[in-house]
């Protein structure tokens, strides 16, 4: 392993939850051994990439309800491309060598698993989007 490799590896969080079996199939070993490690370390730049879209598309998300956040968080991710691909980007840019050459076999099903797991990281964070109250 390379020190690229070795580096990205001891960085990330140990999620003993996250169990990885030889009856799982390769993409949800793919996704407990990378996948959610690496977006639980990159937690903070998607909540920070998450509220930078919200005030580029001035603020809509605020006036909402609660359900409708969870919509709007969920249609963002979905629908637009261009962020969904800037999401994306935060999580391989994390992989090592080894790990891309696993993403590349299946990456269609991975992605949809990755960015299914970033819309629910940001849905249960939905709190940390609130404006804060002006100071008097």
């Amino acid at each position: 392993m390379n020190d690229r490799s070795t580096e990205l590896l001891r960085f990330r969080p140990l999620l003993p939850n996250a169990r990885v079996t030889d009856e799982m199939s390769r993409d949800e070993q793919f996704q407990n051994a990378t996948l959610r490690p690496i977006i639980k370390f990159q937690n903070t730049l998607l909540i920070a990439a998450f509220r930078n879209y919200v005030q580029k598309h001035k603020n809509y998300f605020h006036g909402l309800t609660l359900p409708k956040k969870l919509e709007y968080i969920e249609h963002a991710i979905q629908k637009d491309m261009k962020f969904r691909n800037s999401l994306k980007g935060m999580v391989i840019g994390q992989f090592t060598v080894e790990e891309y050459e696993n993403y590349i076999l299946n990456s269609s099903a991975l992605n949809k698993r990755m960015m299914n797991m970033v819309i629910e990281r940001l849905k249960d964070q939905v709190q940390l989007f609130e404006l804060a109250p002006l100071s008097q």
